[in-house]
């Protein structure tokens, strides 16, 4: 089993409503540390992405820890790595302010790890690629049916003068999102990718009229909610988040959403499984602080799950 992982890294500074502060590699770190526990040391991950030089050698050195990993798609460029401070005001609501976005990632970077069995694309930065770039990516794999998991995540985000993020539509989210096995955003996400405003059902329609096979929408503490054909129908099937403590951090739980389900998926090739078992991955998540923790989500190892192991 391999899957190639793009998008941007980050240095995250998490500030919590009590003003306490922890730090850790955050963006497609999430991703592919995510992947690493969930996968046999004997499958491959190959991130894509660039970072800046002062940060390449640790994070190679934390990746080394997984031999899952295959490291030679990162490459390091002059600058800094993204710097992005999360201010939370509740467990769900927080002021982004990122600083030092990278140059997306160019197809000549990605090309050789094309060849896989899935392409989970996360857009950490909503700058992490081009819409050339993501073409080149459909074109290549048309063939051989690879496919293309996408979380729009900061696609429908601008940036500030003060370097804080805000919401703003897309107008070539069509282009965006079709002809994708799966498309991932969380509510906000949903009603601010459009310029028409739609709601997530009508959104749902269009994107599975551009032949992407499933919409999902996270919803924190919520659970998630997946629109599927079914008898070419599409349907609304909604899951419920499992029942955790409190939330100590929310910060990468839709990362580690997205990351769970395509384990699961390459394993299984079931949509609605798959989501189930992404909703308790990253309901567990949300008691870890930061990354620094992430070696705990090991316990959903795909390779010992059964729905008679274990109760989601």
């Amino acid at each position: 089993m391999t899957i190639t992982v793009i998008g941007h890294p980050c240095y995250d500074v998490i500030v919590q409503p009590d003003g306490t502060e922890t730090e850790s590699f955050g963006g497609i770190y999430f991703t592919i540390a995510t992947l690493a526990q969930l996968l046999k040391n004997t499958d491959k991950i190959f991130p894509v992405f660039g970072i800046g030089k002062s940060d390449y050698d640790e994070v190679i050195e934390k990746f080394k820890l997984y031999p899952a990993i295959d490291t030679s798609g990162i490459y390091k460029f002059n600058g800094q790595t993204n710097r992005v401070r999360l201010n939370y005001s509740s467990s769900e609501n927080r002021i982004e302010c990122s600083k030092n976005i990278s140059e997306p990632v160019p197809w000549k970077k990605i090309k050789p790890f094309i060849e896989t069995d899935l392409i989970l694309i996360n857009m950490i930065s909503g700058f992490d690629l081009t819409l050339e770039t993501l073409d080149e990516i459909r074109m290549e794999v048309r063939e051989n049916k690879t496919p293309v998991y996408f979380d729009a995540h900061c696609l429908p985000c601008g940036v500030a003068s003060d370097c804080t993020r805000y919401y703003k539509p897309i107008e070539t989210w069509r282009r965006w999102l079709f002809n994708l096995h799966a498309v991932q955003m969380n509510e906000t996400e949903a009603s601010a990718m459009t310029v028409e405003k739609l709601t997530e059902d009508q959104l749902a329609k269009y994107v599975h009229a551009l032949d992407t096979k499933a919409l999902h929408i996270t919803r924190g503490n919520k659970g998630s909610t997946v629109y599927i054909d079914i008898h070419k129908q599409v349907k609304r099937i909604d899951f419920s988040a499992v029942e955790q403590e409190k939330a100590v951090d929310t910060t990468g739980c839709g990362d580690v959403f997205g990351a769970a389900y395509c384990a699961y998926y390459l394993k299984t090739k079931d949509i609605q499984a798959s989501t189930k078992f992404a909703n308790a991955v990253a309901s567990y998540n949300s008691q870890l602080p930061g990354s620094r923790q992430i070696e705990k989500l090991s316990k959903f190892f795909i390779y010992d799950y059964s729905e008679t192991e274990k109760t989601l």
